[in-house]
């Protein structure tokens, strides 16, 4: 089993750029200082995206991204290949402050990000293995099955959800996961392999004359310039675009909690175990646990499987190459096994981590200091693979100043405090998720109704599953 060497996916491109070299296939770093229109920290998917579309936009301007290691080296080429529509953090929080109405416009937009990707992707000859099957999501025991049935009842209540709740007999159909007792879809959902789509995204903004300088570390973002490990990069605008790596940043160490997240990849599964386990529509899989999974059946008939492992880091430390512990394998594993049957003794191939922004709030947030010139997009909690696409359209709106539909989205120039300081964070962190773990244990052991535990949690943490 490979572990780390950043993500399966970058090994199925021959692996991550400079891999086995140290410098081999990078792209070269800032050598002395710059100035241009628009400074990007960043060459992930937020970065990238908004680059693309102020090029785009407006091919006159000067715009350089600036990424410590390379392109993708993030969640970005790590991330488990959802494509879909979710609003981070639930729609209901912006209900108050924003109205309805508001909030089924951003629904639409999400849904409508979806088939953007997509469209880009077929424009740019981006080939990124996109299948769009939709979201399923399983319940196995009876408390998933409530919490099912009232998600459904709540999907129900606002617009472009387009939601199906599927009883067990036509959810086995679909996908034969063991204990299946009810399953929801919606279509508004692909799979993607993230690495393909990260490279030719990044192949893309340089065809537009986009700079990207690698092996660059940036080490404090101010107003009007980024201060590099390399040389000083001037600009009217700069764009934070770093994800779970933002606490690294100087002065911004409370601002992002860096959550781990952790995957398999199986070997291929021959065609006796898929007529077993079905997934013809190649939907992305994810329960209703409290510790949730999700998966995907990949291009080459493989399982791809995550969930959040060992969450978080004292002092918001990220890893590097995505070394994964055994004792997450192991749990992954048995999620995989249980889930179907048939995959017991298959090979896991290969495992890896990487890290995700978590605000205070668990809600994403893009948006402009028009007095500083300061942009930033991110938070997205793992719902990131779409939500960038949308930040970096949004992002490219606000610093041309368009008056669209989207800089009025309920997500823009959202704010929210700091998380709280060590070992506050670290404590209460694993105390979370060690809370979410019982509850799932309750609830498999029989519990009919949702743990009391969960719902403190999820109080404490201030968000719903």
């Amino acid at each position: 089993m490979l572990n780390g060497n950043v993500s399966h996916w970058w090994q199925q491109l021959g692996g991550a750029p400079g891999a086995d070299s140290g410098v081999a296939g990078l792209r070269p770093g800032l050598r002395g200082d710059i100035t241009v229109d628009v400074a990007i920290v960043g060459a992930g998917y937020t970065g990238l995206w908004t680059a693309y579309y102020l090029k785009q936009a407006k091919p006159e301007l000067r715009v350089a991204v600036v990424e410590q290691r390379h392109a993708g080296y993030g969640a970005s080429g790590r991330n488990g290949g959802w494509l879909t529509n979710t609003i981070t953090g639930g729609r209901e929080q912006y209900l108050k402050q924003h109205g309805i109405d508001s909030v089924n416009r951003f629904q639409q937009e999400m849904n409508n990000t979806v088939l953007e990707v997509m469209r880009v992707c077929e424009a740019e000859g981006i080939d990124a293995d996109i299948v769009q099957g939709g979201e399923y999501n399983v319940a196995l025991n009876t408390a998933q099955e409530r919490r099912l049935r009232q998600f459904a009842a709540a999907e129900a209540r606002y617009k472009h959800t387009d939601l199906q709740v599927l009883e067990a007999a036509e959810a086995l159909r679909r996908i034969n996961v063991h204990g299946t007792r009810a399953a929801v879809w919606h279509p508004h959902a692909a799979r993607i392999q993230p690495a393909k789509l990260a490279a030719g995204l990044a192949a893309a903004c340089e065809k537009l004359g986009v700079e990207i300088y690698e092996q660059t570390r940036v080490e404090e973002i101010l107003p009007g310039k980024l201060v590099t490990t390399a040389g000083t990069v001037h600009a009217d605008f700069v764009v934070r675009a770093t994800e779970g790596f933002t606490a690294g940043l100087k002065g911004l160490k409370r601002l992002w909690l860096p959550m781990n997240s952790s995957l398999i990849a199986t070997a291929p599964l021959d065609a006796a175990m898929w007529e077993e386990i079905r997934w013809e529509g190649r939907e992305v899989l994810g329960d209703f646990a409290h510790v949730y999974m999700y998966a995907q059946r990949t291009a080459d008939d493989r399982i791809a499987i995550g969930g959040r492992g060992v969450p978080y880091k004292y002092g918001s430390r990220t890893d590097l190459d995505g070394q994964t512990p055994q004792v997450t394998v192991d749990t992954l594993t048995e999620i995989l096994n249980r889930f179907f049957p048939v995959t017991r003794g298959v090979e896991i191939a290969h495992t890896w981590s990487g890290v995700l922004g978590v605000p205070r709030d668990w809600a994403a947030t893009v948006g402009l200091d028009r007095a500083t010139g300061m942009a930033w997009g991110g938070g997205y909690v793992g719902t990131g693979v779409t939500s960038t696409n949308l930040a970096g359209r949004t992002l490219c709106d606000l610093i041309l100043e368009r008056d669209s539909d989207l800089v009025s989205l309920p997500w823009v120039n959202h704010r929210v405090r700091k998380w709280e300081p060590e070992p506050l964070r670290w404590i209460a962190t694993k105390g979370l998720y060690q809370a979410y773990g019982m509850a799932d244990r309750a609830e498999t052991a029989g519990r009919k109704t949702t743990s009391p535990i969960a719902k403190i949690a999820d109080v404490i943490t201030g968000r719903g599953h």
